[in-house]
């Protein structure tokens, strides 16, 4: 009889869903993703400083930021970080401090080390969202913010029974297909000190979103008093 949790059978899946991904990811969803990528970087070096990005993956991001800002990455896939790496290689980006597989839940970096976490296309492949949250929130220093860009799934109608009942299926894809605002919402009224900046629709077909949260204390920047945008 098997003695893992469902917890460690969902990393599993993710693990191996990412295995697989990993020689074709960048032909598959480079250009797919390509906006929400690019929204996410410069929203995070608005910010800049020492930036965290979970979910590097094969690193397709990484020679889109500004030389300025000191990367670090992680991946809970080992096949995606080997490409990372050859990525890094091959631009000489020395501004990549390191790139480590690691669980986003459990992150082994001390608290306040990071003026930007950028999670792309993460928070709905993760076991535990809301406690993948709190490690970002906690490696985060006061005045800094957390970038996604994240599927949100829909509050009603066709669409919502649709996710609902392709679920399984796309767990054994590596993500979630019916993850909805409210969580975030949720989890940012119960985390000390995070607060919601934004949300944006992103493309394809506004099933994402770019979505902001800022940790209070520190220096008060100008975006910081920005609205809410919601998505229309």
């Amino acid at each position: 009889m098997s003695t893992l949790s469902d917890t460690d059978l969902d990393h599993q899946m993710v693990t191996k869903a990412y295995a697989r991904w990993a020689p074709v990811y960048d032909l598959v969803f480079g250009a797919v993703f390509e906006r929400g990528r690019h929204a996410a970087i410069a929203a995070a070096e608005r910010i800049g400083g020492r930036i965290l990005e979970v979910g590097v993956g094969t690193g397709i991001s990484l020679p889109h930021y500004s030389k300025e800002c000191r990367l670090c990455g992680i991946d809970i896939s080992a096949p995606m970080l080997r490409r990372a790496q050859e990525r890094v290689a091959e631009f000489g980006l020395t501004n990549v401090e390191g790139l480590w597989v690691m669980d986003a839940e459990h992150l082994s970096f001390a608290d306040n080390s990071f003026d930007v976490v950028v999670a792309q296309y993460v928070i709905t492949t993760v076991p535990n969202p809301e406690a993948t949250l709190d490690e970002f929130a906690r490696v985060l220093k006061p005045g800094g913010e957390i970038v996604l860009v994240s599927r949100v799934g829909a509050e009603a109608g066709l669409r919502r029974s649709l996710e609902h009942w392709f679920q399984p299926a796309a767990r054994k894809l590596g993500w979630r297909t019916e993850f909805s605002f409210e969580r975030y919402l949720r989890w940012a009224e119960k985390a000390s000190g995070m607060r919601l900046i934004e949300r944006r629709p992103m493309p394809p077909l506004g099933h994402f979103c770019l979505i902001r949260f800022g940790k209070d204390g520190g220096t008060e920047r100008a975006h910081d008093s920005e609205p809410v945008r919601a998505a229309g």
